[in-house]
């Protein structure tokens, strides 16, 4: 995995060393802007063309996968396997700065677990203070690690993401320690941040969606990675399409976890 982070960028001071201080103690990182404007409306432009092409359907690789707990969302709107979805989203598995992150976090050993769209409506996206994992572990042995990548202006009026950070460190669930987990955590802070930008945040870390008051979806892409020893919510080998072989590299499909299928393509 080193040689292959080597190649796709990853330098060993891609992070600074307060980013790492603040990843490991506070369980989240803002890694900035790494959209530009004409990436973001590319971006924003091919979600809508498909939501529109999927219609009802839209999100269905997500119910159909057994390793997804909360597939069905009523306050939001969701896109799965984006993987192969089109060019304009390879750059959520593959940036540097987003791999060098997840790397700290996870080890060298990883891999995309799935890479979904999630839009939450206006009127809803309250959701309970959560880890992204069944049970509480221990400190540096995490299993899953997310990014969310702003497609809107993150705000506390449109719904944006609640953290309450250094949680990752005490191993327990909030389910375990707060009476009601839907309620406002006294510590907790929200993402607030301009589209195009990048949060990665330890997924043991407590999180959840507040509610949208705005008038419009508050829109995020989700890069969701794991240990390359657990199961992936999407199995790339059974969705990916030759389209989407022929057009990553090598390393990109060791991210993936499918390169033995991409060698033999070739």
């Amino acid at each position: 995995m080193q040689q292959v982070l080597q190649k796709m960028g990853v330098e060993q001071d891609i992070l600074s060393q307060e980013e790492k201080k603040i990843l490991s103690e506070q369980g989240y990182l803002n890694l900035g802007k790494l959209l530009s404007d004409e990436n973001l409306n590319r971006i924003r432009n091919r979600v809508q063309k498909l939501l529109d092409l999927e219609g009802e359907l839209a999100g269905i690789e997500l119910e159909q996968s057994p390793n997804i707990r909360h597939s069905k969302d009523p306050g939001a709107k969701r896109l799965g396997d984006l993987v192969n979805k089109g060019e304009e989203f390879d750059v959520f598995y593959t940036h540097p700065k987003v791999l060098a992150a997840i790397s700290f976090v996870l080890g060298d050993n990883f891999k995309l677990s799935s890479l979904n769209y999630r839009a939450a409506l206006p009127g809803a996206g309250l959701q309970k203070l959560h880890a992204d994992w069944p049970e509480a572990v221990a400190k540096d042995d995490y299993m899953v690690c997310n990014s969310i990548w702003l497609l809107d202006d993150f705000s506390k009026e449109n719904g944006a993401t609640r953290i309450v950070p250094g949680t990752h460190l005490k191993s327990a669930l909030p389910q375990q320690v707060i009476k009601d987990p839907m309620d406002s955590h006294p510590e907790e802070i929200v993402i607030e941040a301009p589209a195009g930008s990048v949060f990665i945040f330890n997924s043991h870390t407590w999180h959840g969606g507040t509610k949208n008051v705005s008038i419009a979806p508050r829109r995020a892409i989700h890069s969701y990675f794991c240990r390359r020893d657990q199961v992936q919510q999407i199995d790339q080998k059974k969705y990916i399409q030759k389209e989407t072989l022929d057009r990553i590299s090598q390393e990109a499909a060791h991210i993936l976890d499918i390169d033995q299928i991409k060698s033999i393509s070739v």
